[in-house]
């Protein structure tokens, strides 16, 4: 596996964008919607702690930076690319957190 993204790394991300992949279309647009509903009250936790500075990374500043090519198949999909654009910018731990509980949840 050639990794060129910063989240490519883990198998976890990766196995959560296939089961995403193929998922039907109501399933991945409200899971979609959930996503970003729990990844704003993580955000609110992380604002509530005041003495935690979180940077997200050059590799993933450039990441956003670059969804806007929307290369990658959920890149086409609005509310899919929002969820994930939104999640990209939590912190790593945080983000493949979530990756592996939607592959635990997706998988059963």
């Amino acid at each position: 596996m050639n990794n060129r993204r910063w989240y490519d790394s883990n198998e976890n991300t990766q196995r959560a964008l296939d089961l995403l992949k193929d998922m039907d279309e109501t399933r991945r647009y409200a899971l979609s919607r959930d996503l970003t509903a729990v990844v704003k009250q993580i955000k609110e936790l992380h604002e509530e702690d005041e003495e935690q500075d979180v940077s997200i990374g050059i590799d993933r500043v450039l990441g956003l930076y670059k969804i806007s090519n929307s290369r990658r198949w959920y890149d086409k999909i609005s509310i899919l690319s929002y969820a994930l654009k939104t999640m990209s910018t939590l912190p790593k731990e945080d983000f493949y957190n979530i990756m592996e509980g939607l592959t635990t949840t997706l998988s059963a």
